[in-house]
């Protein structure tokens, strides 16, 4: 992604501000019923599921990533009716996360620096409505969370482009087929993996490390 010099210091302060909603994210969790595992749910797509399960993968906190399809009017999709863009799937993941190890703010912090929110219907050389910048948000707080951090990126300009990432309703996921899944980690050898996740990857535990599993 290209960004112009001006904005690399609102990008650190950015990082400041995440951590500001991750307190507002503690003060709001105390508000939520307990379950019996604590757990909750977050479903991203910032273009190729591949990408998005091996970053989200190595996050302490997170856990039962699986990559698959949702947003769209089809039930029970294939890989190839999601590839035609007929549809309105986007290619997403869908985990559980530990809100006492890692919050929602948090999570968000992630999913925008790791891909481009402002190329619509496109990341990199992937094309097509099914690799759309957006957020499914599970509950009024994430909502809440999500738009916050929207508006904030937007006013502060830290993109240099319009954000085009939706922020919409979760309604139904429909897991992938199986060789979707743990893509990154059983084929880091081949072509694609080397030359556009690893790269991700690499940002992440540079930028994020103190977030990673040990």
């Amino acid at each position: 992604m290209i960004m112009k010099t001006k904005n690399l210091i609102l990008l650190i302060s950015i990082l400041t501000l995440g951590f500001t909603f991750s307190a507002s994210a503690q003060k709001l969790k105390s508000k939520v019923s307990p379950t019996a595992t604590n757990l909750e749910q977050a479903t991203f797509g910032m273009g190729c599921f591949w990408c998005t399960e091996a970053v989200f993968q190595r996050l302490n906190g997170v856990s039962n990533v699986q990559s698959g399809y949702s947003g769209g009017n089809v039930k029970n999709p294939t890989y190839e009716q999601v590839s035609d863009g007929n549809t309105g799937h986007a290619e997403v993941i869908n985990f559980s996360f530990d809100p006492k190890v890692i919050s929602y703010a948090e999570l968000l912090e992630i999913f925008w620096k790791l891909h481009d929110p402002t190329t619509l219907n496109r990341q990199g050389a992937d094309e097509g409505t099914q690799y759309r910048s957006v957020i499914f948000y599970h509950t009024k707080n994430q909502l809440t969370e999500a738009s916050k951090y929207k508006t904030l990126l937007t006013q502060k300009k830290v993109f240099g482009m319009p954000i085009v990432t939706q922020i919409v309703p979760f309604k139904s996921f429909y897991k992938a087929e199986n060789y979707h899944q743990n893509y990154f980690n059983a084929n880091s050898k081949k072509p694609y993996c080397r030359m556009v996740i690893q790269p991700k990857v690499d940002k992440l535990e540079e930028v994020f490390k103190e977030r990673l599993k040990k």
